[in-house]
This record gives structure tokens, C-alpha cells and sequence, in this order.
């Protein structure tokens, strides 16, 4: 799926950081989302590797990375712990400095990393997420119903786990394929590698602590950021799909602009998985961004 990448494998602290890596100018770090792997940027790699030298990881619980047994608050799973891992694997490749393109769960490690390193990061896209906190603490029936998840994996362990291992094809079928736009934006060839890594009880539970990490220590870390009047110092652009939750349950610019200092963005015409159903449109935005 990555022609003209080398696949890779750091070890960051410990942590097994499994990436690949291609093009050539400005370092562009991609983050994926759940319960997905670096693979979802296989429809937008070549493109930007004409401009950057692109780096698409694994988090910390997913794909190939490392899935460490969940420390009883979390904090190892935290997004403070999972951008970490990603700060120290563009490190160990030489960039001190890069942008940061993520989805989902892999842009609440990207914000988390801008506001944690702001001296690393240079730009940040976000795609189709509001803040941690705020989608919390304004959710509402329409919410809890589209994102049941969120409540779901945060059980204590090993409920969500015992029931996702139970039939990992389903689980997986259900949560990439009950949204807006079915599986159609999904390639045999990805699908596969969502297939083979969900079929791992380790990142199953590696998941589940995901989760539970951003319904606790996460959510400290952002109200301590928000007390002391931290904010996100690189420019932001933020996109979030029409079609999505995200959109339709909350403003994303209003409450982006209570953690970052310079954000814009707007809705692209598609659902949640955005480099996969609108790699395009996700591009035609992105691009002028990044290369600003």
C-alpha cells in the first residue's frame, strides 16, 4: 500500500514504534485513528511524499507498535505517553521540528503533542474530533448513540475486552462500517490490516486503555492545560466531515479556540473516515496548510 516507503521500527524508551517512511523536504508526522493502523493513509502517502518526507506510525496499542498491560490509572496510555512515542521515534530519524497530519484518536495525540512539545511541532491538522474535554462534558443522547464506544471501552478491564475477543471480525465490521458512509471507502488491502491487528487480544486491550486513559488522566491533563491557560501555539487547521458526529454534536472551531491560539477549518463532504473517503478533498485542504 506504501510504494517507495521503507518500513521501519524504533524502539522509543522501551516502546516498539513500528512506521513507514518516504519522500523527501520538511518532515510530516500522520497519525491514525481507531481501531485502524497506519494504513489509512495509504490513499494520500504518495501525494504528500512529493512535498515532505512522510512518516505514518503506529500508535502506542495499535497496529505493530508495542501494547504494554494497562497501568491501573492509565498514565501509560495517555496521550502525554502515546505522543511521546511519536516525538521520540522523529527524533531517532533526525527531525527535532515537523508538522503533524492525524484522525481520530492519532489527533488527540497530535494536539496533546502541540501543546506538551510546542517547540517540535511547526503545524497540526486535526481530522474530525473536538477537544477531549469537551466532548465529554457536552455530550448528549445523539452523541452517546453515534460514539457508544467511548462508554463501551472504558469499562474496567476485562469486560470490553472479553466481548471485542469474543468476535474481533464483528466488532471491527461494526464500528468502521456503521457510519455514514458503510465500508465502501475501506480497500481489501486495508481492510485486511485492520483484520489482522484487531484479531491480536493485545491491541484489543490496547484499545480499551486508550479509552479509559482519555476518560481520566486525559482529561486532567486538559483541564490543567485550560486552568493555566495553556494553549496550542502552532497554526491549526482543523477539518471534520459533514456527515460525522463530530459536526453535527458539537462547533469544532468554537471549542478548538479555547485550546489553540490560531486554528481554522471547515467540514469536507464525507463522513468520519476522511483520509479514506475524501483523500482528495482531505489533500485540497491539507496541502496549502502544510506547505504555508
Amino acid at each position: 500500500m506504501f510504494p517507495n516507503f521503507v518500513k521501519g521500527r524504533a524502539v522509543v524508551d522501551g516502546m516498539p514504534v513500528n512506521y513507514v517512511k518516504g519522500g523527501g523536504g520538511p518532515a510530516l508526522l500522520l497519525l491514525h485513528g481507531h481501531p485502524q493502523t497506519h494504513a489509512i493513509w495509504h490513499k494520500v502517502a504518495a501525494e504528500l511524499a512529493r512535498h515532505f518526507t512522510v512518516v505514518a506510525a503506529d500508535l502506542r496499542g495499535y497496529g505493530d507498535s508495542g501494547k504494554p498491560q494497562g497501568l491501573p490509572d492509565h498514565s501509560n496510555y495517555s496521550k502525554r505517553a502515546m505522543a511521546a512515542d511519536q516525538l521520540g521515534l522523529m527524533r531517532q530519524l533526525g527531525f527535532e521540528r515537523f508538522a503533524v497530519l492525524a484522525h481520530d484518536r492519532g489527533a488527540r495525540v497530535g494536539y496533546r503533542m502541540a501543546l506538551d512539545h510546542p517547540e517540535a511541532v511547526t503545524r497540526l491538522v486535526t481530522l474530525d474530533i473536538a477537544p477531549t474535554l469537551a466532548m465529554y462534558e457536552k455530550t448528549t443522547m445523539a452523541f452517546a448513540t453515534a460514539y457508544y464506544h467511548w462508554f463501551f471501552l472504558i469499562r474496567p478491564a476485562p469486560f470490553p475486552e472479553t466481548m471485542i475477543n469474543a468476535h474481533p471480525g464483528e466488532y471491527l465490521r461494526h464500528t468502521i462500517g456503521g457510519r455514514s458512509a458503510g465500508l465502501a471507502p475501506f480497500t481489501p488491502e486495508a481492510y485486511a490490516e485492520y483484520l489482522r491487528c484487531i484479531e491480536d487480544p493485545a491491541t484489543v486491550h490496547g484499545i480499551c486503555e486508550d479509552y479509559r486513559a482519555s476518560a481520566g488522566i486525559d482529561l486532567e491533563h486538559e483541564r490543567a492545560d485550560i486552568a493555566a491557560g495553556r494553549k496550542i501555539d502552532c497554526p491549526m487547521l482543523a477539518l471534520w466531515g459533514a456527515q460525522g458526529a463530530v459536526g453535527k454534536c458539537f462547533d469544532p472551531l468554537a471549542e478548538w479556540q479555547v485550546l489553540a491560539r490560531d486554528v481554522r477549518g471547515l467540514a469536507l463532504d464525507c463522513g468520519h473516515y476522511i483520509p479514506e473517503e475524501a483523500p482528495q478533498a482531505l489533500l485540497a485542504q491539507a496541502l496549502p496548510f502544510l506547505l504555508n
